[in-house]
């Protein structure tokens, strides 16, 4: 797949005012500075979509991103680490629950890790729920070209390890850099494949 067209939608504090729209979706989600809109910039080739921040935890609205007039790219708020009120990420978590669980143009949730660090406990907890709540994601490792191909095939190996304790079927994964561009072609293609079997 190639995108041709990348536009900014809306940005919505709740579910309920997301897109009037059947379109798909494939939502983005990880941990503050995981790199997640150097990655939707990446994708989409503008470096100036999602706005990219030194400081963790910028996303605070449910950001649409309309692709090719196909189907919509989601910016979700980060979870962990943010400087905010317990209110404030109280908000933030019944926001990104309230769309993950409601929004039923959801397709699949796409969880970014930083692929430097060993499986943290709170992306292994967010995993963990998606599955329990039976939604579709698949794992995108970040930050690949900071690390040499062993470590980052190490990195995965260890998320894996993790995993099946608990899983009997691993979720998709995907290597990514928002630097060298690897792993774009790999999540596009994943995504129209999943569209061509919505028969979009």
């Amino acid at each position: 797949m190639e995108i041709k067209k990348a536009e900014f939608t809306l940005s919505a504090p709740m579910v309920s005012m997301c897109p009037k729209d059947t379109k798909p979706e494939y939502a983005f989600i990880g941990r503050s500075n995981v790199g997640k809109s150097s990655l939707i910039n990446m994708l989409t080739r503008n470096r100036k979509l999602a706005k990219t921040s030194a400081t963790p935890g910028k996303t605070l609205l449910i950001n649409h991103f309309i692709i090719n007039n196909e189907w919509y790219l989601v910016d979700l708020p980060g979870y962990g680490f943010a400087k905010r009120s317990k209110k404030e990420l109280a908000r933030l978590d019944q926001m990104i629950q309230g769309y993950i669980l409601q929004r039923e143009q959801l397709v699949n949730v796409f969880v970014l890790v930083d692929a430097r660090l060993e499986p943290q406990k709170i992306d292994l907890e967010f995993i963990e729920w998606l599955g329990v709540s039976s939604v579709p994601f698949a794992i995108v490792f970040t930050k690949a070209d900071k690390l040499s191909t062993t470590k980052v095939q190490q990195s995965v190996a260890a998320y894996k390890r993790q995993l099946l304790e608990t899983w009997e079927e691993l979720p998709p994964m995907f290597v990514t850099s928002s630097e060298s561009r690897q792993g774009r072609d790999e999540l596009l293609d994943y995504i129209d494949e999943i569209n061509k079997g919505l028969g979009k």
